[in-house]
């Protein structure tokens, strides 16, 4: 075992004793700043998991999802290509908008991503085509984005009156609350002047669409009017003669003609009415109006959330003075986050309440105890701090990792503490007593060197959950961060507060002359123990390797899935109809679909969103719904099987699909592939039709696959169209040019908006379009008379081909290529086999043409990079830890000792992970991880002192030193082991419970190799020791630490 120089960490524990009033007034002023810090610490569920993302929104009134393509999405995909940090691509065009997501490489600067995209637009804006407007960026939202979700209904108050106080009152104030970054309005009815042609008329007065634009375009119309100066005066002229209401829009005149003039009132009907609805909202089944608020990027989810019901609290009076009812907690994601973190808070104190009894049985002595524990506190603290700097949030993940680093937090002081106890007590007994100071000192510098190694191993274990790529590695990274900060700050304070204590307490008082009973016992069974297992050497070793064996060959058939389904209190369920479904059809059928939840015994509140909102990130078409079901407190257990009750309550629904999915889930998926769905399957080729087919076929075999459920089409066809086809030998021959006749079309079924109308600081559109009662007609298409120069009217189906026909909502892309996808969740978990059958089955019997190609997206690919990274990393780190032992251990026999202790620890991780279902979660392998650094640190202990009695107690090495090493060495791994597994014991029991998923099958993996790593290094590894091992005194020169 090689000696580093005494050097830094000799000063640090030498300055501690000396100066040991300073160190417990610096430790005392970690504790004031550190629950300070903690106590304005931002909290949410996860760290921001998605990388930096822009979405751009271009509206293209009226153009059909293909030419919305081709005119909007393809120009502005082009001129985004080649961006700096581009890393993904992905569009959507539907009807009149297209929507563009532009991800960017991970930790690069948002604001500079935002600034140079917004350039690249700024040049394209005057290049798209006529029809196509100016591209607009969505605010900067979090990865989560929802802070809440509220909605407004009344019996007295028209959805019209409902949506204009979301619009004009709710919207700006909420827009006002800091943190919050967008308010997207879902249902209610848009209010607007509406000038309502009547073609009949219009051929009464022999006139044109364009007659009616230009009146109600010129009665609406504001103008400035300049100003006048005076010799002493500036005095603004400010004009006043605009149309504000119906009667003064409908009495516009169009035309002047003897007899009398013709009016707007003449030719159409002037009317407030809603705009042409592209989304609906119910809440309970009553018509209402839904605000989905958005937070800011990094803002902190509870405080926003806090402050938003501080302003609508503010409003609610108002409001039911009005009638209308206030519903402030539809989707509330602070529960989950109240509630997770609050679990993952109790799991450790429950864990330090475990570990203090631990130490009591161990140490049996107050003083030793108390000094071990200030460890905890201390080390917590500390992380937090350095956390909290680096602006890091105090979320499930955070937190997770330093409860399971509790129990190595305590390890470091104990160590230092029970050698110091040790050598203080033979100290007394001494013939000629040392002065204390030299006592404490030597006694702490001799594990110094063991734990200083054993931590740097720890460090080095978690690499690899450091360098994970993707969603996976800033989940993971901020956990590894905690854990290893954790572990470094009990380090410290074990080299300087635990010192300092030792001397304050144990110095000049009373010591127990016998170790604690439980030790004693202990050690009295242990010798037995040890001589069995060496004079069955052969049996026990034989029984080491075939188990071991067995473990390492059943990692291939554990099943595993990127996270574990999330206790949320709270399920999205997704509904898609069939396509070109009817926004009344989709409320209709929602409506029955929200009576079945309501049944439900678990299920406290249910609201609907059909279609999109206005200005949203999402193209959902009117046959795609999305409802929030909240539910009513519940365990783990019992949330696990709402998921199935939900989907028996979904099921009596023919013909409509249905998806149900935890918030955080989706929003995860959504990351990984662009869909809320755990796979995701890409068909990317140039050929709609092809792409639709092959897609239908790939669907196909997803259905037939165990486990599949939710299969969707992502860009189903068979959208209901009436294509109108303009014949050009008919147009000539009536004298039209195209655009005057799809001008037309558009004005009467989209209608042309003409002017505003200003009502105080509200502003209502102005619009002209056909009559409801013409425009709700399929057949009346063909019969919109149209004239042409010459005064002539025409009916379109003279001037056009007028047909049904069946399109497609939206045209994907990702990586400005087309694609269509078809998506799947997997029942049960296993996501990792389900693909792996997928690609088999698809290879086999789906045929691509040329230039067609698939690919995997989504969780699977996700865990299956995130598996890679880790397997990669971990070897990379594993040479670092070799390297690192050698230099420790100082031989090739000793360093073997060690690693071989590490496959049996995985025995245990393995028989875990079987008893609890087995399926291999990233948090599971990452589980693994933290488990071989804690064998590697037992390890580490037990050689080291065996070189300690050699080399500085001049024992030769045989059979007396290895028992009598391993005796003195039980103390320590059993308290090691049993403070780590007891302070993971609470997440292991309550994995199930919200806040615990993730981190409850990491603690279930740690526990089940402490046990059998534990086992291992108690009782076989002195055995190899003592057959292997060479420990020898080192020749003059050589230096060696005294390790404990």
């Amino acid at each position: 075992m090689r000696q580093d120089a005494p050097g830094l960490l000799a000063a640090i524990v030498r300055f501690s004793l000396r100066f040991r009033g300073v160190v417990l007034v610096l430790a005392g002023i970690l504790i004031v700043y550190g629950t300070l810090t903690l106590s304005r610490s931002k909290y949410d569920v996860f760290p921001e998991f998605a990388p930096p993302q822009v979405s751009i929104q271009t509206e293209a009134p009226g153009l059909a999802p293909e030419q919305v393509e081709v005119l909007a999405t393809q120009p502005i995909e082009n001129a985004i290509n080649g961006l700096p940090g581009l890393q993904a691509l992905r569009s959507q065009s539907i009807q009149g908008l297209s929507v563009i997501t532009i991800t960017f490489n991970p930790g690069s600067d948002i604001y500079r991503d935002r600034q140079n995209l917004g350039e690249r637009l700024g040049a394209l804006a005057t290049q798209l085509p006529q029809g196509v407007q100016v591209p607009v960026m969505s605010p900067l939202t979090s990865s989560t984005s929802v802070v809440l979700d509220i909605g407004l209904t009344s019996d007295k108050r028209s959805l019209m009156e409902l949506r204009t106080l979301s619009d004009w009152t709710l919207k700006p104030a909420l827009l006002a609350v800091p943190g919050v970054a967008k308010v997207a309005v879902f249902g209610g009815d848009t209010k607007e002047y509406q000038v309502q042609i009547h073609p009949e008329q219009l051929l009464k007065y022999n006139l044109a669409v364009d007659d009616v634009l230009t009146a109600a375009r010129r009665a609406t119309g504001v103008r400035g009017a300049g100003f006048i100066d005076t010799s002493n005066q500036r005095i603004v002229l400010q004009s006043a003669g605009q149309a504000l209401t119906v009667q003064e829009i409908a009495g516009t005149i169009v035309r002047h003609q003897a007899g009398g003039n013709v009016t707007l009132g003449d030719v159409a009907q002037v009317v407030v009415a809603p705009e042409p609805p592209i989304g609906a909202s119910s809440i309970m089944g009553h018509p209402a109006v839904q605000l989905v608020i958005s937070e800011q990027y990094g803002a902190n989810t509870l405080e926003v959330t806090q402050s938003v019901e501080k302003a609508l609290a503010s409003m609610k009076p108002g409001l039911t003075a009005q009638g209308i009812t206030l519903h402030a907690d539809l989707f509330r994601p602070a529960n989950f986050i109240t509630t997770a973190t609050g679990n993952i808070k109790s799991s450790l104190m429950i864990g330090g309440v475990l570990v203090v009894i631990v130490l009591m049985l161990f140490l049996y002595n107050l003083r030793t105890a108390a000094i071990s524990l200030v460890a905890i506190p201390l080390s917590l603290l500390a992380a937090v701090t350095v956390l909290e700097y680096f602006g890091f949030s105090l979320n499930t993940m955070t937190l997770g990792g330093l409860a399971i680093a509790i129990g190595l937090l305590v390890d470091d002081a104990v160590i230092v503490v029970e050698n110091i106890y040790r050598r203080l007590r033979e100290n007394r007994h001494a013939e000629v007593p040392r002065a204390v100071f030299t006592v404490l000192l030597d006694a702490s510098l001799e594990v110094r060197s063991a734990v200083v190694y054993a931590t740097l191993a720890i460090a080095l274990v978690f690499i690899p959950v450091l360098t994970m790529s993707g969603i996976a590695g800033r989940l993971f990274a901020p956990l590894g961060i905690a854990y290893v900060l954790a572990t470094l700050a009990s380090l410290l304070v074990a080299m300087t507060v635990t010192p300092a204590l030792c001397y304050l307490l144990l110095a000049n008082r009373p010591l127990p002359e016998s170790e604690a009973p439980l030790v004693r016992w202990t050690k009295d069974r242990y010798r037995g123990m040890l001589l069995r297992v060496e004079t069955s050497y052969r049996v026990v070793m034989t029984v080491v390797v075939v188990v071991t064996l067995m473990a390492v060959a059943a990692l291939p058939f554990f099943g595993g899935s990127f996270l574990p389904e999330l206790r949320e209190g709270h399920f999205i369920v997704h509904m898609s109809a069939v396509p070109g479904t009817s926004l009344q059809e989709s409320i209709r059928i929602g409506n029955h679909v929200t009576a079945a939840l309501l049944k439900l015994p678990f299920v406290r509140s249910v609201s609907q969103n059909a279609g999109r909102a206005e200005k949203a990130d999402d193209t959902w078409g009117t046959q795609y719904s999305e409802f929030n079901v909240d539910l009513k407190p519940l365990s783990g257990d019992a949330a696990e099987a709402a998921v199935s009750d939900i989907r028996k309550a979904l099921a009596p629904f023919p013909g409509v699909n249905f998806a149900v999915k935890t918030f955080l889930t989706e929003r995860v998926e959504e990351t990984l592939s662009g869909f809320t769905a755990a796979v995701a399957v890409n068909i990317y080729g140039n050929d709609l039709d092809t792409l639709d087919a092959k897609a239908a076929d790939v669907a196909k075999i997803l259905a037939q696959l165990p486990g599949a459920a939710d299969v969707q089409v992502q860009s189903p066809p068979g959208t209901p169209q009436l294509v109108v086809r303009l014949r050009k030998q008919a147009l000539a021959h009536w004298g039209f040019d195209a655009v005057t006749v799809l001008d037309a079309i558009r004005t009467a079924y989209q209608g042309d908006q003409v002017g505003q109308v200003y009502d105080g600081n509200r502003v209502f559109n102005v619009s002209v379009i056909l009559a409801p009662q013409q425009r709700g007609k399929v057949a009346e298409v063909g019969a919109l008379p149209i004239r042409n120069a010459a005064g002539t009217y025409v009916p379109l189906k003279e001037l056009a081909d007028v047909y049904e026909d069946a399109g497609r909502y939206v045209v994907l892309h990702d990586g400005a290529r087309r694609v269509q996808t078809v998506t799947a969740n997997v029942s049960g978990g296993n996501v990792s086999a389900f693909v792996a059958a997928a690609q088999q089955q698809i290879a086999a019997k789906v045929a691509l043409p040329p230039g067609s190609y698939v690919e995997f997206g989504g969780a699977a690919a996700a865990q299956s990079q995130s598996t890679h990274d880790l397997l990669i990393n971990s070897l990379i780190a594993g040479v670092a830890i070799i390297l690192l032992l050698f230099m420790v251990l100082g031989s090739t026999r000793s360093l073997l000792l060690v690693l071989v202790n590490l496959p049996f620890a995985l025995v245990g991780g393995v028989l875990a992970v079987f008893a609890t279902g087995g399926g291999l979660s990233i948090g599971s392998m990452v589980g693994f991880v933290t488990l071989f650094g804690i064998t590697l640190r037992n390890s580490i202990m037990l050689l080291s002192h065996y070189d300690h009695l050699v080399n500085v107690e001049g024992m030769t090495w045989g059979p007396e030193a290895a028992l009598r090493g391993a005796q003195e060495r039980l103390s320590p791994i059993l308290m090691t082991a049993l403070v780590t597994a007891l302070g993971l014991l609470p997440l292991a029991i309550g994995s199930g419970a919200p806040g615990r998923e993730i981190e409850g099958p990491m603690a279930l993996v740690i526990l089940g190799g402490l046990v059998t790593s534990t086992a291992l290094n108690l009782l076989v590894l002195p055995t190899l020791a003592l057959r292997y091992g060479r420990f020898q005194r080192d020749t003059p020169g050589d230096t060696h630490p005294a390790e404990a």
